[in-house]
């Protein structure tokens, strides 16, 4: 057993690293996803040879820091400026996912919570663990989040680059802090901290809780510390661990696909295809009104709105010449509001629905 997992190891990460060389900033965690899931179909585990928990738990654990720590004064700052149009786009997008999720499951074979997930824009390594974790289908959600990532990339850069306004002037992105030791006291503070989100999201039972309750943790004391201290708290956090972070939440996730969680696929994709689009369509239309009536430029709308990724509509950002704070800023809290609301939402509404089906049978 220990030699297997060692070697899913090895073997997912190469497929990782071999995508990642594309430049795709997400190619660890899909290339990894997607060699787990081929060794999983090739060599079907027993259950004595699961991979250890703790991997996904590790995973989930640093993203859950990575996230938090991106609560800084530039987003302190940006939502204070602009947090009525925020919590507006942010409730639009709760609200559109929702109505995503339900013609995914009412038009396909995918069940009530998988469908929900799987429309959430809340990123594509949060959602399918968070996913896991509640009994949903991973690869199905796995498959769907991949799918949205892909056409907001895409599409949103290419629509906005064409779009004849004028750039604002965007925010430089700011050079690397040179390493100071003090960061490594401030890093410790924060795993403790993380640790600790743990704890108290497992009692307020947290869907996920290495990931929401440290998420959450992590954010609460990043900004409070912040605006303290009257300067952005800076960590030593390499962008190795977040890579690790990509490849335990993978290879843990792809290592329990099997080919049942498949069957179905092709109206799924029809559907999921249709409803991403359509979820798409919709923020860039809201976008274009946000810019409209309150004059923030269109490109920066337009990118802080789109249900993609922080670093790909950041990158965007600073490629087009637009407000590349505001759209970090935006990307972040909207991530943070869907991980935290959406979950729990998510199994309320599940339940009710087991509720209504269980009358529905002892009436007949």
């Amino acid at each position: 057993m220990k030699a297997r997992k060692w070697f899913v190891l090895l073997v997912s990460s190469i497929g990782g690293l071999l995508l990642s060389l594309t430049g795709l900033s997400i190619g660890w965690m899909l290339g990894t996803l997607f060699a787990a899931a081929c060794l999983s179909f090739a060599f079907p585990k027993r259950s004595e040879e699961e991979l250890p928990k703790s991997w996904l738990y590790i995973g989930q654990l640093i993203l859950g820091i990575e996230l938090g720590q991106k609560i800084n004064l530039s987003v302190l700052t940006a939502f204070q400026s602009h947090w009525f149009v925020i919590m507006l786009m942010m409730g639009l997008s709760v609200l559109f996912s929702l109505l995503s999720g339900v013609i995914l499951w009412r038009f396909s074979r995918s069940d009530m919570l998988t469908s929900f997930f799987g429309t959430a824009p809340g990123g594509l390594s949060a959602m399918p663990a968070l996913a896991e974790e509640v009994g949903a289908n991973t690869a199905v959600v796995s498959i769907i989040q991949t799918m949205r990532v892909f056409l907001v990339i895409l599409l949103i850069p290419v629509l906005v680059s064409l779009w004849t306004v004028h750039p604002s002037a965007g925010a430089a992105v700011q050079p690397a802090a040179a390493f100071e030791p003090v960061q490594l006291l401030w890093t410790a503070f924060l795993i403790l901290a993380g640790w600790s989100g743990y704890y108290a999201g497992k009692y307020l039972r947290f869907p996920a809780p290495w990931l929401l309750g440290s998420m959450t943790a992590a954010a609460l004391v990043q900004s409070l510390a912040s605006s303290l201290a009257g300067q952005d708290m800076i960590a030593y956090w390499p962008h190795s661990l977040i890579v690790l972070s990509q490849v335990l939440i993978a290879v843990s996730i792809g290592s329990r696909f099997h080919k049942k969680m498949f069957s179905g696929l092709h109206q799924i994709l029809a559907v999921g295809l249709i409803s991403t689009v359509g979820l798409i369509a919709v923020m860039f239309i809201c976008a274009y009104f946000v810019s409209f009536l309150t004059g923030i430029d269109f490109k920066t709308a337009a990118l802080a709105f789109a249900p993609g990724g922080i670093a790909e509509m950041a990158t965007t950002a600073v490629v087009l010449e637009a407000d590349s704070t505001f759209v970090v800023a935006v990307q972040v809290l909207r991530i943070l509001a869907v991980c935290l609301i959406l979950p729990p939402l998510f199994r309320l509404l599940h339940a009710r629905e087991l509720r209504k089906d269980a009358h529905t049978r002892a009436s007949a």
